[in-house]
C-alpha cells in the first residue's frame, strides 16, 4: 500500500493515484530523485497517509475512488495541515483549476505531463516551505498593522476583533503583504514570493486568492480599502 520508510532527513512525499501504471511510474522516479515515497490508490487511504505520515508534499489526483482529491485536499485543511498538494488532474478546464485551488491546492498539473515538470513542481514545493520556515524563524512572530494582527506561530490572524480563517496559501499572500505595508507588488512578483516557482500559465491564481481574502478581511469586497489594486501594476497592503 505504500513505500518502505526510509531516512527520517530526506523529504517525504505522498502520491494518491488510481492509476497503477502512473502511480508507479511516480514513486519510481520520485524515490530515484532521493524521496521517501508512499502511495495510496484511493481518496480514504491517501487522506489516511496524509494523517498519519505527515508527509512535506501530496502529489493528489483529483478524480479518485472513495474521496475526491478536492474531498482530501478539504479534509486536510480543516484538519489546519499546511502541507503542500499538487493537483493532477485530467481535465484543463479552468473550473476544474479554480476547484482545486478553492480546495487547498498549492499547485496542479494537467494531465498528460512530463516527469520531468513534475519533479521540478514537487522540488519547488519543497524549498518553498524550508524558506517560509526560515523566514519564520528570524522574522518577528507578530504584524500590526491597525485593526489588522497576524500571528504567524499561532497561523492566526484577527480583523477588527474578529477571528479571520485562511486556507494556508491565503496566510502566506497576507502575511508577505502586510510584511511590506504600503509596496506595491505586480502579480509575477507574488507569484514567485509566495508560490516558490515560475507559476506555468496565467497570474489569475493571485486574483484569485486576492478576491478570496477580501471577502474575509474588508468590511466592503466590492470596496476594498485594505487590500486595494493599484491599476496596471498589481496589489498593495495598505496601513
Amino acid at each position: 500500500m505504500f513505500g518502505n520508510s526510509q531516512s527520517a532527513s530526506k523529504p517525504k512525499i505522498l502520491v494518491v493515484e488510481d492509476d497503477r501504471t502512473l502511480r508507479e511510474a511516480l514513486r519510481y522516479n520520485l524515490v530515484a530523485e532521493g524521496y521517501v515515497v508512499f502511495v495510496a490508490e484511493d481518496g480514504g487511504d491517501g487522506l489516511f497517509m496524509a494523517r498519519k505520515e505527515d508527509p512535506d508534499v501530496v502529489v493528489l489526483d483529483l478524480m479518485l475512488p472513495t474521496l475526491s482529491g478536492t474531498e482530501v485536499c478539504k479534509a486536510l485543511r480543516r484538519d489546519g495541515s499546511i502541507v503542500p498538494v499538487i493537483m493532477l488532474t485530467a481535465r484543463d478546464a479552468e473550473v476544474d483549476r479554480i476547484g482545486g485551488l478553492e480546495a487547498g491546492a498549492d499547485d496542479y498539473v494537467t494531465k498528460p505531463f512530463s516527469m520531468r515538470e513534475l519533479l521540478a513542481r514537487v522540488a519547488s514545493q519543497i524549498r518553498r516551505m524550508v524558506m517560509l520556515k526560515t523566514v519564520s524563524v528570524v522574522s518577528e512572530p507578530s504584524i500590526d498593522l491597525g485593526d489588522l494582527h497576524i500571528n504567524r506561530d499561532m497561523h492566526s490572524v484577527v480583523v477588527r476583533g474578529k477571528d479571520i480563517e485562511l486556507r494556508p496559501r491565503e496566510f502566506d499572500l497576507l502575511a508577505h503583504l502586510a510584511s511590506n505595508p504600503g509596496r506595491v507588488y505586480t502579480r509575477d512578483q507574488l507569484l514567485q514570493d509566495v508560490w516558490g516557482f515560475e507559476y506555468v500559465g496565467d497570474t489569475r491564481t493571485v486574483d484569485v486568492h486576492v478576491r478570496w481574502l477580501r471577502i474575509k478581511i474588508e468590511e466592503n469586497p466590492a470596496r476594498p480599502a485594505l487590500l486595494t489594486t493599484v491599476r496596471g501594476v498589481g496589489y498593495r497592503l495598505n496601513f
